[in-house]
C-alpha cells in the first residue's frame, strides 16, 4: 500500500475522533428565536431586522456608489445622474452621502479645506454633494441624508450611555456596523419633498416613501477612515439579498503618452482593493478625458469580472447635464433595472443592448436634453464678478456658481465668472498696489457683481467698496448673507453719514444703535460653534410692489439661512428714509428680521441683497428668482449698449 493512501486513510479516521479538549471543537451555532419571515435565521438586533424586513417587503432598492484611485473623481455627479435616470423612469428617489471624517457635520469646517457648507431646509449643515443630489433629483433632503463617522459614533456612544448595550462590550463590529445599516435603511424609507415643474412628479411626494435610495461612500476605497462603512455595506448586501442592492464603482482610466494610450492598471488595482474588502462592483464607471475604446473595455472586463456591457465610459463632456444622457446611450437604465429585478425580467436577455426601458421620450429626459443643449448654445455672453474671500478653493462657492449657471441657462446666456479676491479691493491697503489696480480694472469690465456670504473680517472693506462702486455706477448687484450686511454698512456710511458704521461681529466698541449696523442675534450662542447659527428654511414676507416680490411672484417665500448676525432693527427707519428699502422681512417668535434690501428700479437697474442664501434652492429647471433677476438685468444692459 502506498504511503499517500495510508496518510489519506489516517486523516479520514482522525476526522471522526472527538476532540480531547472542548476548545478544539467548532463553536456551536448561535441559537436565536429571531427567525425572519424570509426563511433565514437572523442574528440581527430587533431594530435592524425590522428595517431589513421592511426594505425587502417594500421592494425598496439601494444603489451604492464608491470611488477608487483618487478623491474628487466624480462620485457625486455619477450618483446624482443615476438618480435622474430613476426619476425619468417614474421612481421616487432619495439619496444619502457618507463622509468618513470625524466631524459631526460640515458646519465648523473651513471652506478652504472642504468647500462650501450646503444648508438644508431642516437646518442641516452638510457636504456640498447634497447640493448636487437636490439639484439633479429635484428633492429637498434632510440632515439625516448626510452621515459622518462623528454622527454614527455619537449615536452609538449615546446608546451605550443609556444602557442599550448593557452587559456587552461595544465594538465596531457588530455595534457600529449595525448602526450604520440602520441609518442607511432609515433614510431609504424617509419621504422627501420635491421641487419640480412636473405636477406628476410632485403629487403625493411628501407622503410616500422612496422606492430607490442612492448611497455615495465618500473618499477612496482603502482609506482607513471608511473601513467601518465598507464592512457595514458588505453586511447590508448579505442582509438585503443580491437583488436589492448593487454597487457602482467610479474609477480613473487616464490617457498617457504620445500618441495617448488608455491605462487600465489604476482601475484594476482599485477593483482588486474593493474585492479584498468583500465588495464586488456590478457597474464600472470609468472617468477619463476620452471615451473608452473597445480594447480598453475588454481588458477591464477581463481583469475585473464586470460584464463588458456594464463597463461604462463617463468621459469629459461639455457640461455635467450631459452625464445622464451619456448613461442612457450606454443602456445603463435597462441594465440597472435588470440587476435589481425591477419591472419585467427575462432570464438570459442581454440588457446591455437595451430593451427593458425606453426613457428618452420621458418628460424628464426631454427637459434634460433641452437643458444640456441650452448650456452649449447660448445667445450671448455675460461676465459676473464674484467678490469673495475663499476664491482659491474652487468649491467654496459651488452653489453660487450653480445658481448663476441656472440663471444663465434661463436667460440663454453663456456665463463667465471673474473671481476677485475681496481683500485686493481694500481701499486703505497700500500693499500690492499693482494687484489692487488689476482687480478694480477686472471688476469694472464685468456686467454684474455678486458678493456672497462668508465669515471673518478679512476682505470686508473690499466688499463694502465694491458695493459702493455698484451702487454709484449702476452696475447690477446681488448680495448674499454677509453681502447684504456689507450693503447696509455701506449705505450707513455713505448715505446716512455714519462714518464708523460696521458689524458687531468685527468690532465690540461700536456706539449702540448708531454705529452697530449689524448686531449679534439675541438668541445666539457665543460659546458653542457647531449647529448654533440661525439655520434652515424660514419664511420671508415680501413687500407689494418690490423687485423681490415681482421676481418671486408671491408674497411669502421659504429660503434657507446660515448666520449669527443681523441688520440692526433700530436703524431700519433711517435707512428707508434715505432710500434703502427693506422689501423682505421675517416675523417669528424671536422678533422681526430684515431679509431683503433693494434700491428702486428708478434709481438703479438691479441692486438687491438677501440675508438668506437663495443659491441653496436654485434648480436647473427652476432658477433662483434673485439670480435670474441679476442675469436678466445684465442681459438688458448688454443689449442696450450694443444698440
Amino acid at each position: 500500500m502506498s504511503m499517500s493512501l495510508l496518510v489519506w486513510r489516517w486523516l479520514v479516521c482522525l476526522a471522526f475522533i472527538p476532540p480531547a479538549h472542548t476548545f478544539l471543537a467548532p463553536p456551536p451555532r448561535a441559537v436565536t428565536n429571531n427567525i425572519s419571515r424570509h426563511g433565514r435565521l437572523q442574528s440581527l438586533p430587533p431594530n435592524l431586522e425590522s428595517l431589513v424586513a421592511d426594505t425587502i417587503d417594500s421592494d425598496r432598492k439601494i444603489i451604492v456608489v464608491t470611488g477608487g484611485v483618487l478623491s474628487g473623481i466624480g462620485k457625486g455627479v455619477t450618483a446624482s445622474s443615476i438618480g435622474v435616470l430613476f426619476r425619468a423612469m417614474g421612481y421616487r428617489v432619495t439619496a444619502l452621502k457618507i463622509d468618513p471624517y470625524l466631524n459631526v457635520d460640515a458646519g465648523t469646517m473651513s471652506p478652504f479645506e472642504h468647500g462650501e457648507v450646503f444648508v438644508l431646509d431642516d437646518g442641516g449643515e452638510t457636504d456640498l454633494d447634497l447640493g448636487n443630489y437636490e439639484r439633479f433629483l429635484s428633492v429637498s433632503l434632510t440632515k439625516e441624508s448626510n452621515l459622518s463617522t462623528g454622527k454614527i459614533y455619537q449615536s452609538v456612544i449615546e446608546r451605550e450611555r443609556i444602557g442599550e448595550y448593557l452587559g456587552k462590550t461595544v465594538q465596531v463590529v457588530p455595534h457600529v456596523s449595525d448602526a450604520i445599516q440602520e441609518w442607511i435603511l432609515r433614510v431609504a424609507k424617509t419621504p422627501v419633498s420635491r421641487f419640480s415643474k412636473s405636477s406628476s412628479e410632485s403629487k403625493n411626494s411628501t407622503d410616500e416613501p422612496p422606492e430607490v435610495c442612492i448611497v455615495e461612500l465618500g473618499g477612496t476605497l482603502g482609506d482607513i477612515e471608511s473601513m467601518p462603512f465598507v464592512e457595514a455595506l458588505r453586511q447590508l448586501q448579505e442582509n438585503l439579498g443580491y437583488k436589492n442592492l448593487c454597487f457602482c464603482h467610479v474609477s480613473l482610466v487616464p490617457n498617457m503618452g504620445e500618441p495617448p494610450e488608455q491605462k487600465t492598471k489604476p482601475t484594476q488595482h482599485s477593483v482588486k482593493q474593493m474585492m479584498s474588502m468583500g465588495l464586488r462592483p456590478d457597474f464600472l464607471c470609468c472617468r477619463g478625458s476620452a471615451p473608452l475604446d473597445e480594447k480598453t473595455v475588454s481588458k477591464l472586463s477581463m481583469f475585473t469580472s464586470v460584464p463588458k456591457g456594464a463597463v461604462l465610459s463617463l468621459h469629459d463632456v461639455s457640461n455635467i447635464y450631459r452625464v445622464p444622457l451619456m448613461m442612457i446611450e450606454q443602456n445603463l437604465p435597462s441594465m440597472i433595472l435588470q440587476r435589481l429585478r425591477m419591472g419585467p425580467f427575462q432570464k438570459g436577455y442581454d440588457y446591455s443592448t437595451g430593451g427593458q426601458t425606453d426613457i428618452e421620450d420621458s418628460v424628464v429626459i426631454q427637459d434634460w436634453k433641452k437643458l444640456a443643449d441650452s448650456v452649449d448654445e447660448p445667445e450671448s455672453e455675460c461676465v459676473i464678478a464674484v467678490v469673495g474671500k475663499y476664491i482659491d478653493q474652487g468649491d467654496a462657492y459651488l452653489s453660487v456658481v450653480k445658481a448663476l449657471t441656472h440663471a444663465a441657462i434661463g436667460t440663454k446666456q453663456r456665463l463667465r465668472i471673474e473671481w476677485i479676491e475681496a481683500s485686493s479691493l481694500n481701499p486703505t491697503d497700500d500693499d500690492e498696489q499693482v494687484n489692487k489696480t488689476s482687480s478694480w480694472e477686472r471688476l469694472k469690465e464685468c456686467d454684474g457683481v455678486v458678493v456672497p456670504g462668508g465669515f471673518g473680517s478679512r476682505g470686508m472693506e473690499g466688499k463694502i467698496s465694491t458695493i459702493q462702486f455698484c451702487r454709484e455706477t449702476g452696475k447690477p448687484f446681488l448680495g448674499i448673507c454677509l453681502g447684504m450686511q456689507a450693503a447696509v454698512i455701506e449705505y450707513c456710511r455713505n448715505k446716512l453719514g455714519i462714518e464708523k458704521a460696521h458689524s458687531a461681529e468685527f468690532f465690540s466698541d461700536l456706539v449702540k444703535d448708531e454705529e452697530d449696523a449689524v448686531i449679534f442675534m439675541p438668541e445666539g450662542d457665543r460659546e458653542r460653534m457647531g449647529g448654533t447659527m440661525r439655520l434652515g428654511a424660514r419664511e420671508t414676507i415680501l413687500k407689494e410692489g418690490s423687485i423681490a416680490r415681482s421676481l418671486y411672484g408671491k408674497e411669502k417665500v421659504m429660503e434657507r439661512h446660515r448666520h449669527r448676525y443681523e441688520v440692526n432693527p433700530a436703524l431700519v427707519a433711517r435707512l428707508e428714509e434715505a432710500g434703502l428699502q427693506f422689501s423682505g422681512r421675517n416675523t417669528d417668535a424671536s422678533g422681526e428680521r430684515m431679509e431683503v434690501v433693494e434700491l428702486s428700479e428708478k434709481s438703479h437697474p438691479y441692486f438687491v441683497a438677501a440675508q438668506f442664501h437663495p443659491e441653496f434652492t436654485s434648480r436647473p429647471e427652476l432658477p433662483s428668482p434673485l439670480f435670474l433677476g441679476l442675469l436678466q438685468a445684465c442681459k438688458t444692459i448688454i443689449a442696450s449698449d450694443e444698440v
